[in-house]
């Protein structure tokens, strides 16, 4: 069962490897190197939003990255088997993320929230969101209306999810954060001062310029490569769907500590 209370670092590094959130993690090794090696050849369903151009068009340089940023081993050779999360950095990432949260809260700013994992990730973000708002932010309210190709754009619990067949649904996509800052100008509202998010939601808001920190998976290197870019601001490591999305509460609970939320 998770931990309750606010975790020590050390107790959360041994949450996070128990759970299996990091450490030796669910995801394969040749998923992971799959997904490296289709976001080189430019298949643009793993830029999660972002531009990347020709900047990552060799895979052993996503590699290099993913093993500095998220911790996944760096050995070229290791074509398959258990790959891996490095909890350390998961809470370093964590920290950083605090930070930038406390900055919002200093400055009373707009912030807006979004997943595209919501059974994994969706309270974490809702929690995050509680808490701001308790300090003085401004949470953004996304326009009526909004849809993409693949369903409607919603929010939910102050989180901005898609919706697709009365369903939330699961999506690396772009277009959804693209679709609520259009319309949030076209509804003559400010942009969000910082965007908490993750897979394209968190990529497309960094790629416009907007201040934005999220979450990945070991087979998602489009944000680390961004973070490593300054794009995207923050990128925590993490597994985003463990078996029980409780057991991301004691990671919550570090993080809004750390913020002093």
């Amino acid at each position: 069962m998770p931990i309750s209370g606010t975790p020590s670092r050390a107790e959360l590094v041994d949450h996070l490897v128990k759970t299996r959130i990091a450490g030796d993690v669910a995801t394969p090794r040749e998923n992971n190197l799959s997904h490296y090696r289709k976001l080189a050849n430019g298949d643009r369903n793993f830029w999660l939003g972002l531009e990347l151009g020709d900047r990552w068009t060799d895979e052993q340089d996503v590699l290099a990255v993913m093993a500095e940023r998220c911790g996944v081993n760096d050995d070229p050779e290791y074509r398959y088997g258990q790959d891996t999360i490095d909890p350390e950095l998961t809470v370093d990432a964590l920290d950083r993320m605090a930070a930038r949260l406390r900055k919002a809260a200093d400055g009373e700013q707009r912030v807006l929230f979004a997943t595209g994992h919501p059974g994994g990730l969706l309270d974490v973000h809702r929690a995050t969101a509680a808490a701001l708002r308790g300090a003085g932010c401004e949470i953004v309210v996304i326009p009526d209306g909004l849809q993409t190709d693949e369903g409607y754009v919603m929010q939910f619990a102050d989180v901005a999810v898609l919706e697709h067949g009365a369903t939330l649904w699961h999506t690396h996509s772009g277009e959804p954060m693209r679709a609520i800052l259009k319309g949030l100008e076209g509804a003559g509202q400010p942009l969000p001062d910082l965007v908490v998010a993750d897979h394209g939601w968190a990529g497309c808001a960094g790629q416009l310029g907007i201040d934005s920190v999220g979450y990945a998976d070991c087979n998602d290197p489009a944000l680390f490569l961004a973070e490593s870019e300054g794009t995207v601001q923050v990128t925590v490591p993490l597994d985003d769907h463990v078996t029980s999305p409780r057991f991301y509460d004691p990671l919550t609970a570090y993080l809004l500590s750390a913020a002093t939320l």
